[in-house]
């Protein structure tokens, strides 16, 4: 059986502001308190990390992430509230998305793919 993969990404100009890899450093920036350690949990590099972080403050009208200088009594990293809101709606987009699944349009075009594709012809 055939496996349907919606992923949803939000743009701002060529760059992405919202997928799924960075709701993914979204949720972890919230368990871990830090961007670095959030990027280790996923197993990015912390440049990485610190990229799409910075990508994603600049794509929308308020920051997603809030950073605090280390050393200071609350260093690390925080979701923002507007983050968070960012990140609820973008669930639900991925929740929506996946209803269509059991929809008759998949189902159509489940019976015509191939479990693999052919090997390409050499000329």
């Amino acid at each position: 059986m055939n496996t349907l993969k919606i992923k949803i990404q939000i743009m701002c100009g060529d760059e992405i502001a919202m997928g799924p890899g960075k709701a993914d450093l979204l949720d972890s920036i919230g368990k871990e308190g830090s961007i670095s350690a959030a990027g280790r949990a996923l197993g990015m590099s912390y440049r990485r990390t610190w990229m799409l972080v910075d990508v994603m403050n600049r794509c929308w009208c308020e920051p997603l992430v809030s950073t605090m200088p280390s050393g200071s009594a609350r260093s690390g990293a925080r979701v923002t509230s507007f983050g968070h809101e960012v990140l609820q709606h973008y669930r639900m987009l991925q929740k929506q998305a996946g209803r269509i699944e059991n929809g008759a349009d998949w189902a159509a075009l489940e019976c015509n793919l191939l479990p693999a594709p052919l090997e390409q012809q050499r000329s």
